[in-house]
């Protein structure tokens, strides 16, 4: 006889399965399941982009600045455009596109739900022109478009709270049983819109969406290719950098350790792990 624990577990699984939503990405009409809201996304990507343009540094570039905005809008038209025209007019609603250059050496750009993008300076050097600078933004808008973020917090959901046991579970650990304290919750934990690590899938989406929207603004599709080129060159340098700088450790370390053979000798590992 299973337990009433296993029931009551079950239940509660399929009670979070029954409360989610079917959403169709567009342009690839993939189905993803989601257990929160545009809403509460929403208000939780703005939050978090509000608290990270407080303590970033806007370019002084004004041209580079001018750049990015310009390219971005180009895109976000298209993107707008693609989704009035294809049924999809009640989503355009979710997005407020914002574009900032700051003031960072590493080479990224992130898009929060919403359409909230940063880029960093240290990324132009690799992209070069505006065409190549379409690819990266409209990688990154892909991710918003098709709420990769949304599944991401979904599955941490029901990782989390698939398997508690209703609403009496959720209040004794202080969480409200709606969507947006759960949410919230979620967020207190560390979860961060700006520090996701997407799955391949999610990244092969955005890539493949990325490069229709860049087309759709105007931009050539085939610069992907040497800019990709460029991106993995620059990877391989750093990692051939760190790679050097761990050796030269090593042997300091073995160095400064050898006239004393009763203390061990210890290697030094430089992490080379960058964040998206």
């Amino acid at each position: 006889m299973r337990s009433i624990k296993t029931i009551l577990l079950s239940l509660a699984a399929a009670l979070l399965v029954s409360c989610g939503t079917t959403k169709t990405v567009p342009i690839t009409g993939r189905q993803q399941s989601l257990m929160v809201s545009d809403g509460d996304v929403l208000s939780l990507s703005t939050q978090q982009y509000q608290e990270f343009m407080k303590t970033a540094k806007l370019s002084t570039n004004a041209a580079n600045t001018a750049m990015v905005k310009r390219v971005g809008q180009n895109l976000a038209t298209a993107v707008t455009n693609y989704l009035n025209a294809n049924g999809m007019a009640a989503d355009v609603q979710n997005f407020k596109w914002t574009f900032n250059l700051v003031e960072n050496k590493e080479a990224n750009a992130w898009c929060m739900p919403g359409g909230l993008i940063c880029v960093y300076e240290g990324i132009l050097p690799l992209t070069q022109d505006e065409p190549s600078l379409a690819i990266v933004l409209g990688h990154e808008i892909a991710h918003a478009v098709a709420r990769h973020s949304a599944e991401q917090m979904s599955t941490q959901i029901k990782q989390q709270y698939g398997m508690q046991i209703g609403a009496a579970v959720l209040g004794g650990m202080g969480v409200g049983s709606n969507t947006s304290s759960i949410i919230q919750a979620i967020a207190a934990q560390g979860f961060n819109f700006k520090n996701l690590s997407y799955s391949r899938n999610h990244e092969s989406e955005a890539d493949h969406m990325g490069l229709i929207f860049a087309a759709m603004a105007g931009y050539d599709p085939q610069v992907a290719v040497a800019f990709w080129q460029r991106m993995a060159a620059a990877s391989n340098n750093q990692r051939k950098g760190s790679s050097t700088s761990t050796t030269s450790t090593t042997k300091s370390s073995t160095k400064s350790t050898s006239s004393k053979p009763t203390q061990s000798t210890k290697t030094i590992h430089i992490s080379t792990k960058k964040k998206k």
